[in-house]
Order: structure tokens, then sequence, then C-alpha cells
């Protein structure tokens, strides 16, 4: 199957390159808001103005969008459903109903096949929590994300006046993790359950103190969590902060038998060397699902819930059932 990406940054290179270990796909080629000609992409794959993409609507089996949450697959997906059969990672999980109604409403009346929310936290850890409650209906969830880089919350450091650069990671607290563990059930508030640890690249003279109030105190970002604030040197955040690692734990503690005498805990964790990498490979397997179902007529907006675990396979059913069954 022929693959596409719309956008090339840290997600779109991800899939550029995770696309090369599954056989039975190949990639078109990148679309960009860029200059095309001024893309280097990391494979030699070409590249193509995002203006133009109509045009190679029936040379694209599945199209994978891999912009921004907050601007850019509210607008993108449902414009590109026209056309394509496409696929996002859209992690606004309070927004998820309205853009999954707008992304169907356009694929059946086009006879596309739309896949949204794909990646670990909308995706994964969905789809964990899906079988936990299923299993246990009887208990409780709990949700830790890190040790991981926070882009978005790296990007609101760098908006503070006097910032050059900073990364934020977002920590579990392992006291809290380990009473969900021991089954203890504890009611855990934001504070409770993460930290925020930050290392800023500040401007020579720049307030400190200051840079640091306006960071613990910001609302929605840092406000609600104990934050800790390190300034560092731009040689030091280079050298030891380049990465994008992440991952986080799903967990699900239940009780079952005749008095609830029995303690069960499901736990499902990942950790990432590569947070935009690792989603890029969710999406590129949930893209060959959508090629499936587009094959069998199968249209409007799907998400992990709907989607047959076989259908991510590029192994046959028997092959399934010898190998991994």
């Amino acid at each position: 199957m022929k693959i596409g990406i719309y956008g090339y940054g840290n997600l779109g290179k991800g899939v550029e390159l995770a696309v090369r270990q599954n056989k039975d796909m190949e990639l078109f080629g990148v679309f960009t808001r860029r200059n095309p000609e001024s893309l280097k992409t990391l494979t030699g794959i070409p590249a193509y103005s995002s203006n133009d993409i109509e045009n190679y609507k029936d040379e694209i089996d599945v199209l994978i969008i891999c912009g921004g949450s907050a601007t850019d697959l509210p607008e993108m997906t449902p414009a590109l459903a026209k056309n394509f059969n496409v696929i996002d990672s859209f992690d606004t999980h309070a927004d998820i109903p309205v853009h999954f109604a707008k992304v169907d409403k356009v694929a059946k009346e086009n006879g596309t096949t739309a896949a949204i929310s794909v990646g670990w936290d909308p995706g994964m850890f969905s789809l964990n929590r899906l079988y936990a409650n299923s299993i246990i209906p009887d208990g409780k969830d709990y949700t830790f994300w890190g040790k991981g880089v926070s882009q978005g919350h790296s990007d609101a450091i760098r908006r503070i006046e006097g910032v050059l650069d900073a990364r934020q990671y977002t920590c579990p607290v392992e006291e809290a993790m380990e009473k969900v563990r021991n089954g203890e059930n504890p009611e855990l508030t934001t504070r409770e359950k993460h930290t925020r640890l930050c290392y800023v690249v500040a401007e020579d003279g720049a307030d400190l103190s200051r840079i640091e109030n306006e960071i613990k105190t910001m609302p929605k970002y840092f406000s609600d969590y104990d934050t800790t604030v390190n300034f560092i040197s731009q040689d030091e955040l280079d050298r030891d902060h380049k990465g994008i690692p992440h991952g986080g734990s799903v967990i699900r503690t239940g009780k079952t038998g005749l008095n609830n005498e029995n303690n069960h805990v499901i736990e499902y964790s990942l950790k990432l060397d590569s947070n935009p990498e690792f989603t890029a490979s969710v999406l590129v397997a949930y893209a060959r699902a959508v090629y499936k179902l587009n094959k069998k007529g199968d249209t409007g907006c799907k998400t992990v819930f709907d989607i047959a675990p076989a259908d991510l396979s590029p192994m046959s059913h028997e092959e399934m059932i010898a190998h991994l069954l």
C-alpha cells in the first residue's frame, strides 16, 4: 500500500522511518506547507506542496496527517477525508467526540475511511483502559505519564520573557504508583500523581526569580503541580536534554470473589526513547487497518475501539493463530 505523509515535523519524520520497517508498505512522499524544494527528507523521499495534494488522490492509499491537535488537525483531517483515507493522532481528549463527528460525516459522504486519535494516549492506553474495565468491572483506573518531555509545556516556558530555551519533564510520583500497585486504591489529587521538572536557559541578566515564579504559577500548566525549576546553560540543555523520551502506565485495580476478597492489578506500561517515533509506529500499524477496512467497503470514522487487532498485522489469519495466539 502507498502511504502519504501530510506535515513534516518530528511525527512526520517518525512515520517516514516507521514505514521502512513494514514490507507491505511504501512511501509516496511528503506534503508540506513549506517550500517543498527546500525540504530535505531523512530518506530522500520526494516532497510536494500541500496545495497540490488533491492531484494525487488516486495514487495514495492512506494519508497519515502529522499536524498539531490545537489548530491543525481539527481542520486538516475532515478536509483531507473528502479525498483520502486518513489517520491522525488528535490528542485533545475533551474534544475527541466533536472531532470524531466532523470526520465521520465527511468520510461517510465521500466513501473514505478515517481513524482518529491514534497513538499511545489516546490510543494504546485507551485500549488497555477498555480491556481492563471490561474484565474487572468492580475497580478503579489510574493513569501515570512520564518520565518524559512534554513538548507543549516546554513551549509554554519558552514563551516567557527572558527565556531562550527550555525542556519540561512530566514525572510520576513513585509513592503514589506504589500505593496503586499495592491495591490501596488511593484518592489522588493532580499534585499527588505527577510533578513537573523544568530545565531553563535564560538570557544573560534576566530576572531568574521572576521567571521561576511565572513558571510555577502558570495556570493549566504548572500551578496545580509541585514544580522544580533548574537554570542551566544552552550547552548543557543541548547535551543532556536533546531527546524526546516519554512513556507511562495505565493501571486498573479491582476485586473479584463472593465477598470481594481477591485483589487484582492490571498494568500496561511504556518506556519510550522517542515519543514521536513510537507514536508514528502506532499510526503506521493502524494505517494498514484503515486500508483493509476501506477495501471491504467499511467507511466513516474509526477509533482504536472500533478496529480489530487482526487488521493491524501484515500476517495472515493462519500465521497469527500459529505464532501469536
